[in-house]
């Protein structure tokens, strides 16, 4: 599975493709480094690992989102990357099969999140981290790379309105800057061209 993915990988970035960000919410151009691990299952039928944020969280109470956070220091968004996925979900380094970087991801509220595509294995360990992580689950990649699963969605932001993506997997609601990153990483990754043995 990571040869054919990282194949994938390669081809779907040699390409220019329409991409989305939400820099248009945020003006001042001053932009915090962020990381997130993009976690795949190998399995008959892959899925990406996601998590909820704690509804005490200061920053995106109850949202879900891939592990992840800021950069520190000399990091490079790998390290920092697996370091948020052991933080978070106690995912080991060993555990991981790094694919690629993609493309950086501006948000609204002042980050350029870098989003790194891995592989773990089906049956990884997982221990949440309880002041990070409300609870954990993996959605069917084939599932959230569907476009027909992307809806468009209208919110009030700045005094403004501004759409964006959500995209509902049983009873949970993946939208904002996770969705984008999603809708992106669709637009990269031809996951329809995924062969499986």
């Amino acid at each position: 599975m990571a040869e054919r993915l990282r194949r994938l990988h390669t081809a779907g970035h040699a390409t220019d493709t329409d991409l989305r960000d939400e820099s248009g919410v945020f003006t001042s151009g001053d932009y915090r480094p962020a990381a997130v691990l993009a976690a795949i299952t190998e399995r008959e039928r892959p899925g990406f690992l996601f998590i909820h944020r704690p509804s005490t969280m200061r920053a995106h109470p109850g949202q879900v989102a891939f592990p992840g956070g800021k950069i520190d220091g000399d990091e490079t968004p790998v390290e920092a990357a697996l370091r948020e996925a052991w933080e978070e979900l106690g995912i080991r380094d060993r555990d991981v099969t790094i694919i690629g970087e993609s493309d950086v991801y501006l948000t609204g509220s002042g980050y350029a999140v870098t989003p790194v595509i891995a592989i773990v294995p089906p049956d990884i360990q997982i221990t949440p981290n309880p002041t990070e992580v409300a609870q954990w689950f993996e959605a069917p990649v084939d599932f959230v790379f569907d476009t027909a699963n992307h809806h468009r969605e209208y919110g009030f932001w700045g005094g403004k309105q501004r759409s964006y993506t959500e995209i509902m997997w049983q009873d949970h609601r993946i939208w904002g800057v996770t969705a984008g990153i999603i809708a992106n990483l669709s637009r990269r990754i031809a996951w329809k061209d995924m062969a499986y043995d």
